[in-house]
């Protein structure tokens, strides 16, 4: 893969205080732990220093949006690049009162959910279950345990590609499963959740015994992606593909899981591309014994080696 600058303004980063990295390989903040090098790797003091990094960086230069690495493939040849790591610096966590919670990108799901059972709110007992950060749920519609994150989204904020702020309300986008209709050069940056009153008590309750049901159904602590698929209308990638027999099926050093047809764990040292073929092979099988084709649910980002 070419490092090489595109062409465009020269790229400058006067006044950034957070740390920039050339060539970070990307193994070391994805989930599933594959990944080539990524062009810059920008960890954001704060939102002035995101604008600062904005103004700075080339037009043509492709951005990626990090959280916790989760739903996210980056190919072995890497990403030739910006990355910019929300959970380093877009972290505030806000109680505004009446059930109104403001969370930055960079809070993880499970911060979140903690948080609001502190406050006594009620809702997002589902987000503890949800591997990644506020801003890919945003971006992506998380879920978990039936319930949605745009369930409880109130007013959003968003940073263009030239560092300035935007807020909108939850109304002014639409919305589906797994799918969120964004303006193109845009990213989410912050969100205002609705929530409810209620029984801290039995809210812990409820949050621990949605994470006992994960880690009894889902491979916790191996390295994985979380769910691969989409879920197709009225049925469940999982038991498309553990009908297909491909629970164990194995490329390289990925496997999908014994535990969780529709997880793919990367558990003796797999490439980015052992993880995609092994996707493209059970998408391939299921498309031939069930007649149904599977829709990554993983981002794909980068080049091959």
């Amino acid at each position: 893969m070419s490092m090489a600058m595109t062409a465009g303004k020269q790229t400058a980063f006067e006044g950034v205080r957070g740390a920039i990295r050339r060539g970070e390989p990307m193994a070391e903040h994805t989930s599933w732990k594959v990944g080539g090098p990524a062009r810059y790797f920008f960890e954001p003091e704060d939102r002035d220093d995101l604008t600062a990094f904005l103004q700075g960086l080339d037009e043509e230069v492709p951005i990626l949006w990090l959280g916790l690495g989760s739903n996210l493939l980056v190919r072995d040849g890497g990403f030739d690049g910006a990355v910019i790591a929300a959970h380093r610096g877009l972290r505030a966590l806000t109680d505004l009162g009446h059930g109104r919670v403001l969370a930055e990108a960079g809070v993880s799901c499970a911060r979140f959910s903690r948080f609001a059972t502190k406050q006594g709110w009620i809702g997002a007992e589902f987000l503890a279950g949800v591997p990644g950060t506020m801003g890919g749920a945003l971006a992506m519609n998380a879920g978990a345990f039936g319930s949605e994150t745009w369930g409880l989204v109130d007013e959003v904020e968003l940073v263009d590609r030239e560092g300035a702020f935007h807020r909108f309300k939850a109304q002014s986008f639409t919305v589906s499963y797994r799918k969120v209709e964004i303006p193109k050069g845009h990213w989410f940056t912050a969100g205002c959740f609705q929530l409810r009153e209620g029984s801290e008590e039995s809210k812990d309750i409820t949050v621990r015994s949605l994470l006992e049901k994960r880690a009894e159904s889902q491979p916790v602590g191996q390295s994985s992606a979380g769910s691969v698929f989409r879920n197709p209308p009225n049925d469940h990638a999982a038991r498309l593909i553990e009908a297909a027999g491909l629970k164990g099926m194995r490329f390289g050093g990925a496997t999908v899981s014994t535990q969780h047809a529709n997880f793919i764990v990367n558990d003796q040292q797999a490439s980015a591309r052992d993880i995609e073929t092994l996707i493209d092979k059970v998408r391939e099988v299921v498309a031939d014994r069930a007649g149904v084709v599977l829709e990554p649910e993983v981002q794909f980002v980068g080049e091959h080696q």
